[in-house]
């Protein structure tokens, strides 16, 4: 990864129309845009391998280390990705105090509205994901609609030591390709829990060695996390060459 990616200083974002969007996504390679009638949001890369459309986690925005890692680890195998913030994570930035996210309709609504938006403005296909609840967000939307599909770094199959309560009721109405990079530590789902899950067949998981939910692994690997960022971003980006389809 180009370490100059993530130093450089933010600019401002760049205002947009709606029927401009389309343009501005095209030529960009790194940019912040504010959206008329939508908000913040961020470009990263250009679109020769595809396009993602990529939420953050529960506890940390388009902004945290990981994000912008992994973002710019995929934007440098042609993948676009495009993060926004949610309202309530945008409330968190502007006051600096910490807040829950809303009830996941309310985050599903929300990840829609986006899409529609990139949709009705691009051509080919956009697929969906995120990290972590993102992640399960963008799960949730696509048991609801149809979409080209998934990319999720660490996804949230139960909470913390509460191994009973999973997170798969959906599952079996989301029938697009999806990608689950998944530490074998993760504490919101192990390798010996997961494996015991019946997955859909149309669900692939990537096993990051070692790794917790932000893929930092064990130091006796010999593995740092960047290292595994960019193997789940080159996992990702051969699938999303390989299983995008047209909408």
């Amino acid at each position: 990864m180009n370490d100059a990616t993530l130093r450089r200083a933010p600019a401002a974002p760049v205002k947009v129309a709606e029927n401009r969007l389309a343009d501005a996504l095209q030529q960009c390679g790194d940019t912040d845009f504010l959206v008329a009638n939508h908000g913040f949001l961020r470009a990263c890369g250009r679109p020769r391998g595809g396009r993602l459309l990529f939420a953050h986690g529960a506890g940390a925005g388009t902004g945290s280390p990981f994000m912008r890692q992994f973002v710019a680890a995929l934007a440098e195998h042609d993948i676009q990705v495009l993060t926004f913030e949610f309202a309530y994570m945008q409330r968190i930035s502007e006051t600096g105090r910490r807040r829950p996210p809303p009830p996941a309709a309310t985050l599903v609504a929300a990840f829609a509205r986006w899409y529609e938006l990139i949709v009705s403005q691009v051509k080919g296909p956009v697929w969906l994901g995120g990290k972590s609840m993102g992640g399960r967000i963008a799960s949730l939307l696509a048991a609801q609609r149809a979409v080209d599909g998934l990319v999720i770094a660490g996804y949230p199959f139960h909470p913390p030591r509460s191994p009973e309560k999973q997170r798969l009721a959906h599952w079996p109405s989301v029938d697009c390709p999806a990608l689950i990079l998944q530490g074998e530590r993760d504490p919101f789902g192990t390798y010996a829990e997961v494996m015991t899950y019946s997955l859909p067949a149309n669900v692939t998981l990537k096993w990051l060695r070692q790794a917790d939910h932000d893929f930092v692994p064990r130091q006796v690997t010999g593995l740092s996390q960047q290292n595994l960022i960019d193997e789940a971003a080159r996992c990702a980006a051969c699938f999303v060459r390989a299983e995008g389809r047209a909408r």
